[in-house]
């Protein structure tokens, strides 16, 4: 499919998405989140596709928020809306059963900081900005911001950065757990295909089923959990895949996994 702010590129086993708006800094509209939902459907349901990279266009910003001529115009009930809209579709990133890496290009900022913390991994360039300034703006965040920033990096960090509307450099946000690596901004996207085809050369039952166990940690009491994870490596057990994993190990060789 075509979408109008959005590019989509596939190389072998993994799907780069760009969200493609720079003269607006790739801020997110309601055809943006539409077009979201439309490519992440599509790509979860290609099974030639095990890992999905998430960035912006340009070299300025990853997605500097959500955009303020169409937020300026909302009442109460359209604010509900906007917000149960974003939030349906971030929700659906994060639980897509196929990892989802962040490429933090430059400014990420409100809805854009939201969406990059819906993706289950994130790296960024030297030059990436982090930060939930909608306090700026007599507002809250409305996509998940209060609750997933507060889950990464506790919930006091959280506050401070919410209620100052403060923006962080990336080596802040890499000391205090908000991505998990930086690279000078010339070898982002390289870096990030390294990591992409290292996960997608993993038996990719046990991808998804590690996925959906380490998910469950933000819905489960820690013996819930347990019995959980234990459900699933049970599972995982009864694979083809781990059949092949574990000879290849005992025979030292490179496993041919068949994600069956």
């Amino acid at each position: 499919m075509k979408y109008n702010n959005l590019l989509i590129e596939i190389k072998e086993h993994t799907a780069v998405v760009t969200v493609n708006r720079p003269d607006k800094l790739n801020a997110l509209n309601a055809d943006t989140i539409n077009d979201l939902e439309g490519a992440f459907t599509e790509l979860k349901n290609k099974d030639d596709v095990f890992v999905i990279i998430l960035t912006g266009s340009g070299e300025k910003a990853f997605v500097a928020g959500a955009d303020i001529s169409e937020l300026s115009t909302l009442d109460v009930l359209g604010a509900k809306q906007f917000s149960d809209r974003g939030n349906s579709v971030f929700e659906f990133i994060e639980n897509l059963d196929k990892p989802v890496i962040a490429a933090v290009n430059g400014f990420a900022l409100g809805g854009g900081c939201e969406l990059a913390l819906a993706c289950h991994i994130r790296v960024s360039g030297e030059n990436a900005k982090f930060g939930q300034p909608e306090v700026n703006l007599g507002l809250i965040p409305g996509y998940g911001g209060t609750q997933r920033l507060a889950r990464t990096v506790n919930s006091a960090r959280a506050l401070e950065y919410i209620l100052t509307g403060d923006m962080i450099n990336a080596e802040e946000a890499f000391r205090i757990g908000l991505v998990n690596r930086v690279y000078p901004q010339t070898e982002l996207m390289n870096k990030t295909f390294e990591l992409a085809d290292k996960i997608a050369g993993k038996g990719q039952q046990a991808v998804r089923l590690a996925l959906k166990s380490v998910r469950a940690t933000h819905q489960m009491a820690l013996t819930q959990g347990l019995k959980y994870e234990a459900s699933l490596f049970a599972l995982v057990c009864g694979t083809e895949d781990f059949k092949e994993g574990t000879m290849a190990f005992l025979e030292k060789r490179k496993p041919d996994f068949k994600n069956k």
